[in-house]
């Protein structure tokens, strides 16, 4: 039997529609998406040709990090993920405000990222809408697929996934064919970037690669909407890292094979100048098509983590409990994808008009992330000695030790070759502390006021 899920406020629970194979294809549709639709070419620019090197040393530094949260969402299957963890582990609301802040964030910038992906080159190939109206466009429709329900949403993931597993396997069929007419060139996908070390060119690569690997982290949000999560979260999270790790490696070493790393680098939608160049006559059109649902795909997981964390902190007391509200009809957290979708929508209008936008807000999700895969790693070890009454997946204690070395190391990274990243993280994570303030005052008031019935 599954814990009993008790709730800090009053409200009717969430619908458990996930079971095991929507939980894989969840976290799968959630890992494989814009990274590798449209990151590859910029993992290019800073690792060479070998490309799925980056990659693979990317995948091993996400296993470490993906096993604390195995532990951790079996051992407290509750909605919030990253934020319950560190309440649970250090009893602070200061802390676990500012963590699950910055997980929301991370949702929100991914989904942005996402959100131009799919209003730039790919889109451009059907019609000439500007691409900033065609993101907010874009963004509300997803938000609106968030409100109209958690089963639904999940089983349009499931078909958007094998979509776009459908698209990265033609590029892999591409490869095959390449491999056999001899009109690629091998080699190229064993070259490194000139005039620096491997190891440097490596991490500077696995910055990038590192995001299209996440998404494993934002599955554990959903665990009040998913049955028997003790048992099924651990294959769901192993399984779909291993699906995606193997489909990139095949993906990226295609993509070096077939198309130089300058033109990769050069190119918005990197992989259609593979299918462009390609030995198989595969139509532009249906290929964009293809990208075009697998980062709305990635679009509208995101934003389900980011609302889904508003509640949980909203459910947990951390902030005010209207956002904890559940529509009665719908049984999905309305504020909180209100709240979220807001926030999406300022940043998208505001840091989108940028033409650096994309990358920006890429290694912007991969700073406030590593920050909180910190704080996780160390709450896992934390938590050891606090027991539960039910069976649980539990990590050997090296795996989150590597994980908070290997969380620094790309942080300093980060910090080393790009501070302006680091200077809209900051500027984010400030943000949620004068939200935090402001919250702390709004929630004393609004917990005196009587219980409103619920919509």
């Amino acid at each position: 039997m599954d814990e009993p899920v008790s709730h800090a406020t009053e409200h009717p629970d969430l619908k458990r529609g996930i079971g095991p194979y929507l939980l894989l294809f969840f976290v799968l549709g959630d890992i494989v998406g814009a990274g590798i639709y449209a990151l590859v070419g910029e993992v290019g620019a800073a690792v060479g040709g070998a490309i799925w090197s980056a990659f693979l040393f990317a995948f091993v530094l996400a296993v470490f990090t993906a096993s604390s949260y195995a532990e951790l969402v079996t051992k407290y299957p509750r909605a919030g993920g990253s934020a319950t963890y560190i309440n649970n582990a250090f009893r602070s609301p200061f802390i676990s405000f500012m963590v699950a802040f910055a997980v929301m964030a991370s949702s929100i910038t991914s989904a942005c990222v996402l959100t131009l992906a799919f209003s730039g080159d790919y889109l451009s190939q059907f019609v000439g809408i500007p691409t900033l109206v065609a993101a907010v466009i874009f963004l509300i429709v997803v938000c609106l697929i968030n409100f109209y329900g958690i089963s639904e949403s999940v089983r349009i993931n499931v078909i958007l996934t094998c979509i776009e597993v459908f698209g990265l396997l033609l590029i892999v069929a591409i490869g095959v064919a390449a491999l056999g007419t001899g009109t690629g060139d091998p080699g190229r996908a064993f070259e490194f970037k000139e005039g620096g070390s491997v190891l440097v060119a490596l991490l500077g690569g696995a910055v990038l690669a590192f995001y299209a690997l996440i998404g494993f982290d934002d599955s554990v949000n959903v665990a009040e909407e998913v049955r028997h999560p003790n048992r099924i979260y651990p294959r769901a999270i192993f399984g779909g890292l291993l699906v995606a790790g193997l489909v990139y490696l095949l993906v990226t070493f295609t993509a070096s094979m077939v198309v130089p790393t300058g033109q990769l680098a050069a190119s918005d939608g990197p992989l259609l100048e593979v299918v462009q160049r390609g030995p198989i006559e595969i139509p532009l059109k249906l290929f964009a098509a293809i990208a075009l649902l697998a980062v709305s795909n990635g679009a509208l997981i995101n934003m389900i983590m980011a609302s889904r964390v508003v509640y949980g902190m909203g459910d947990q007391a951390v902030l005010p409990t209207v956002f904890s509200r559940v529509h009665r009809g719908r049984q999905t957290p309305w504020v909180a994808i209100a709240f979220t979708a807001a926030i999406a929508l300022i940043l998208l209008v505001t840091v989108g008009r940028n033409e650096d936008a994309l990358d920006t807000l890429a290694s912007t999700t991969v700073v406030l992330l590593l920050l909180a895969f910190v704080m996780v790693n160390v709450s896992v070890l934390v938590l050891r000695s606090d027991t539960v009454e039910h069976e649980h997946f539990q990590t050997p204690a090296v795996f989150p030790i590597l994980g908070i070395g290997v969380s620094l190391a790309l942080l300093g990274y980060q910090a080393v070759s790009d501070i302006t990243v680091f200077g809209l993280a900051a500027l984010l994570l400030v943000l949620g502390l004068i939200l935090y303030g402001v919250n702390f005052l709004a929630k004393r008031s609004m917990d005196q006021e009587p219980p409103r019935a619920q919509e």
